[in-house]
This record gives C-alpha cells, sequence and structure tokens, in this order.
C-alpha cells in the first residue's frame, strides 16, 4: 500500500517533514547555513531551530481544529503586517518621550485573531528619559 500524499502523515500519525520547494528569491532556501565555531553556539543553533520548528507544528494543529484550510506560513504572513515602532518625542526639558507603539491590524488579521481566540497585548506604557545615557522610566 502506497502513502498518500495528500495526508502529510507518516507512521503512527506523526506529519514528516514536507519535501523543500524549489529555492526562490527570497525564500527559506536562499538562507545560507550558518558555520559555528563552538560547540555551545552550534547547540544553542540546534535548541533554537527545534523550538521554531515547536511553535510551527503548535500552530499548524491550532489552524486545523480553529481555521481549517489555512497553512501556518499563510497566518505568519499575515501577522508580518503588524509592525512594531518606536517613536521618540524630545521635551522642552530636555527630556525625551519614547512611545512604543504597534500598527493597528487589518480587518482581515482581525478576523483570523477571532478565529484562532488570540488577543493582541495592549499598547505599552509611554516611557520618560532624564537623558540619552539614562535607562528609560514608565510614567
Amino acid at each position: 500500500m502506497e502513502p498518500l500524499p495528500a495526508l502529510g502523515r507518516g507512521r503512527g500519525g506523526v506529519q514528516e517533514p514536507q519535501k523543500p520547494a524549489p529555492a526562490k528569491a527570497g525564500g527559506d532556501l536562499a538562507i545560507r547555513p550558518v558555520f559555528h565555531q563552538l560547540e555551545a553556539r552550534v547547540e544553542a543553533h540546534v535548541f533554537i531551530a527545534f523550538l521554531a520548528h515547536c511553535l510551527h507544528v503548535t500552530l499548524a494543529r491550532r489552524l486545523h481544529a480553529l481555521a481549517p484550510g489555512l497553512t501556518p506560513r499563510s497566518v505568519l504572513e499575515k501577522f508580518a503586517a503588524v509592525q512594531m515602532i518606536d517613536v521618540h518625542l524630545p521635551t522642552t526639558d530636555g527630556r525625551e518621550l519614547l512611545l512604543t507603539r504597534y500598527t493597528e491590524p487589518e480587518p482581515e488579521l482581525n478576523l483570523l485573531l477571532k478565529k484562532l481566540k488570540l488577543e493582541l497585548p495592549a499598547q505599552p506604557q509611554p516611557k520618560i528619559t532624564a537623558s540619552a545615557s539614562a535607562p528609560p522610566t514608565p510614567l
């Protein structure tokens, strides 16, 4: 009996890694391998890659349950539209006001957030600094 390619599952229901697609400009395969000189760095690199894989599989399962038909890659592309910026505003007394803000999600992303039962965190509180060398303090 031949495996069913549409299911994408191997033995025991464990999902097998997908075969890489042909390299595209700017795609995942355009990233070159990182050569580490220290064993600790190699282990750290493998650990981070494993964590990324775990998050990818978790997202795929959550999508399968709550938003069938969506892929983790398409969801991550939608979330990439949300950007975080730091707005630095000088005050008249020489201090600086720092506003860290993320952009408001598009309606399509809001719908996806509701479908996945997720909520974006509240906008961070503004911070004000006495000078460029002092650490920011919350208002």
